[in-house]
Parts: C-alpha cells; structure tokens; sequence
C-alpha cells in the first residue's frame, strides 16, 4: 500500500458511529421500476469455419429410402381398413425369457454331516450331552374325595384328636363311653347317632382296650349307615314340563351360587334351564343371577328391586313355557326362619305356581350353611313346614365346616342329600356320597 493511499485512509471520518442521534431517514426511491426496460437484441452465433469442417454432411431424404412401403394416395391417409389388419400376433405365447446371467446363484447345497461314531468308553474323554426339556406338568387336578376331606377337616381333626386322648391306655367302661358320647354330641352327629355308635363299640369289647383307629373305623362304618338312605340323586320329572325347582334357605346360604351351579350342570347335561331372579330384595343377588345366566347360556327372568316374588315366578313360569325349557329354577330371598312375614311369601309363591300347575313345584331345595352348626336343625323344621322342602344342599364346607350337623339332620328328618359344595367354582358342587362323607368326618382311609 502506499504511503498517499494510507493518508487517505486515516483522513476518512468515523465520527457519525458516535452519535447518538438517529440519522435522519430519507424516502426509498423506486421510481426505476416503472421504467421501460428495451428488449436486448441476442445475437446469432455462426459457426466456425473449423466447426464446418468437422460436421459431418446430411443430404435430405429421397424416394428410395422408403423401401418396400408405397406412399399413400391423396385422400387416403386416414383411410385404413382396421377390419383386414391381422392382430393374431398380439395374442401368441411370448418366448421363454432368457436367464438373466447377472441373477444371483443358487446357494450350494451342503450335504448333511454324517452321524457322529460313538465314543469308546475307554476314550478317556466323553462328549456332555445336551438336556432334554421335559414338558411343564400341569397341576394335578385333586379328586373330589380328598377337597371333601379337607373341607371336613375342622371336624375330622377334632373328632381324631378326642378319640386318641380318650382311648390311649384307657379300657372300655362306662365313664370312657360317656365321655365318647359327649364327644360325638358336641362335634353335632346327634345324640340319636351318638348313642347308636357307643352301643356298637360297647358290643364284645366291655373291660378291653381299643385303638384310635377301630373306634374311628367303626364311626365311619356308622355315620355311613345313617347317612346311605339319604344319599340320593336329584330325579327330574320330566313328562311335566317345566321341571319347577324352588331354592329357599336363610340368608347367606348360597342360594343364588347353588343355582347357578346346578344349572351349570343341567345344561351340560342336554336340559335346557330357565331362571328366576325372585330374590327382589337384593340388586346383587339379580346381578349373580344374570351372569350365571350368561355363564350357563340359561335365560334369566327378572324384574325390577320390590317386584312382588310371587307374580314374577308366576311369569317367569310362563316365560319357560314358551321358551319349551326343561327345568325353571326359582331364586327366593334369604329370610330368617323367625320371620313370620318373609315365610308367609314362600306361601304365597307357592300357591300362585300351584294355579299354573298343581304339583308345582316340584322340587323345593334348602341350602344349609356347613358352618352354622345345630341351628340347621330348626332351619330344615321350619322351612319343610312353610314351603315343602323335599331335598337339601349342604353349603360351605371350604374347612371350617361343622359337617357332622348333617349326620344330624338325616338322622332325624330323613330328607334326601342330593348335593354338597365346597367353593365358588362352577364345578364345585358334586352329587353327595355317603361312603366319602362318613370317611371324611371320621378321618379312615377311604377304601
């Protein structure tokens, strides 16, 4: 740079950059846009003479370039007959394509390895072989006889308990007998029961001693005895159809729960069942009511909560014979037997089914809670008097059940036990066998 450029560039004055001031602004002028722009003449290149000399020659074309194809005649151009052209070739089968030699190839074929020769024992050396798997077990399912037994187990436990701490080193007198009396009364057989099993353990074996185990082989082989005439499969009448089961029982029972099970087991068994949510009372026993009716593919009749019970199992009676089913299976409210009032409505329903058809119903089941012990007793009394109970469900007994109340029972009203229950599963409720029950209670291996 020199030296005249550098004092020009120091005298050049910076000092506006400092003001504070804003710098006045003046108008934008667009004013060029508005004039007339003159088109540009472009012009025409001419090739080069060298460029001449490189490009090659075209002649126009001539006649006899068109070999083979005479030329149109004026006036026929657009004419063509589109009736005489052959399109056949169109619709020939095109030649097979060519393999395409830049396609990939076909991945070799690798022979399988020849089996292995088995190593000698005295190779000094051996191969691990790999595990086998074995496929998961599923959980075996328990039989009915052993969930029997361990819903009996708070009375089998109490009753074996009492007997080995009675007859271990002790002979057989009066006072051993009445205190094994007192034993067979308290855990509810009875005292009808109690009596008949002293007198038989009392028979050839007075002043000896005993073993626990033949004092309870001989209470099996007695509660069994009493307990086989009652040991009876439900008998459905079917040339009435329907079939009217009523289900009654005290509050908490298992009413609407064994309803739902047995109609499990009807329909399974090719009957086709309608319900009856006559339970008006509660909004959830008509709830479990529907969806046992949907578990079980049975219609469900029902009506709104305080619906008159009566009149419901009047059309719900009808509704069964339109629908031709083969068993109707009435729910009714848990009632206190005490309650003169709610067993006047067991009357009463009864009556109604009764002007539909007269041995309606046919059937009238009492569940019985296992675990209430000698108040069955006065259950079973009172409901067979008010509604006709005719065959019974004993309930509950999930191992806290006072089974032996149904030794009881059978001893003094004689009813048929068609089934017991021993859980909230749609298979839990299974016909009852006398042989398994007594075994169960009394704690014997069953044979």
């Amino acid at each position: 740079m020199t030296a005249d450029a550098e004092t020009e560039e120091e005298e050049v004055d910076f000092s506006f950059l400092d003001t504070a001031e804003p710098l006045p602004e003046s108008p934008a002028d667009f004013s060029f846009l508005e004039e007339r722009v003159e088109p540009v003449e472009t012009a025409t290149r001419e090739p080069s003479p060298e460029a001449e000399a490189v490009a090659p020659e075209v002649e126009p074309a001539r006649e006899e370039d068109h070999v083979g194809i005479e030329p149109a005649k004026p006036g026929e151009e657009d004419d063509l007959d589109e009736d005489g052209a052959d399109f056949s070739w169109l619709e020939a089968d095109l030649p097979p394509e060519e393999e395409d030699e830049r396609s990939e190839p076909a991945a070799p074929v690798v022979p399988a390895a020849p089996p292995r020769a088995p190593v000698p024992a005295d190779a000094g050396f051996r191969l691990r072989e790999k595990p086998v798997e074995a496929p998961a077990a599923s959980a075996p399912r328990i039989s009915w006889a052993e969930r029997l037994r361990q819903g009996l187990a708070r009375s089998s436990s109490q009753l074996s308990g009492s007997i080995t701490a009675l007859f271990t080193k002790r002979k057989l007198d009066e006072d051993t007998l009445q205190d094994f009396e007192d034993i067979l009364i308290q855990a509810d057989l009875g005292v009808e029961t109690a009596m008949r099993i002293t007198d038989r353990l009392s028979e050839g074996r007075f002043g000896k001693e005993i073993a626990g185990a033949e004092v309870r082989r001989i209470l099996a082989e007695e509660i069994e005895k009493t307990l086989a005439p009652v040991a009876q499969p439900l008998e459905l009448d079917l040339e009435k159809k329907p079939h009217v089961i009523l289900v009654v029982g005290v509050n908490g029972t298992g009413k609407t729960t064994t309803i739902g099970k047995l109609a499990a087991k009807l329909t399974r068994g090719g009957l086709k069942v309608t319900l009856c949510a006559g339970d008006t009372f509660r909004a959830a026993a008509v709830e479990q009511l529907k969806i046992w009716g949907e578990r079980t593919g049975s219609e469900v009749v029902a009506k709104q909560i305080g619906a008159d019970a009566a009149g419901l199992a009047f059309e719900a009676y009808d509704r069964a014979v339109e629908n031709d089913s083969d068993v109707l299976i009435i729910d009714t409210a848990g009632r206190l037997q005490n309650k003169a009032e709610l067993m006047a409505e067991l009357e009463k329903i009864n009556r109604v089914l009764a002007k539909r058809e007269p041995d309606a119903p046919h059937t009238v089941l009492q569940t019985l809670d296992a675990t209430t012990g000698q108040n069955a007793l006065n259950q079973v009394e009172i409901f067979r008097n008010v509604s006709g109970v005719n065959g019974l469900v004993m309930t509950k007994l999930d191992g806290t059940a006072r089974g032996g109340i149904l030794v009881a029972i059978a001893a003094k009203h004689r009813l048929p036990v068609y089934f017991v229950g021993v859980g909230e599963g749609i298979d839990d409720l299974e016909p009852f066998k006398a042989k398994d029950f007594a075994s169960a209670i009394a704690g014997t291996p069953l044979n």
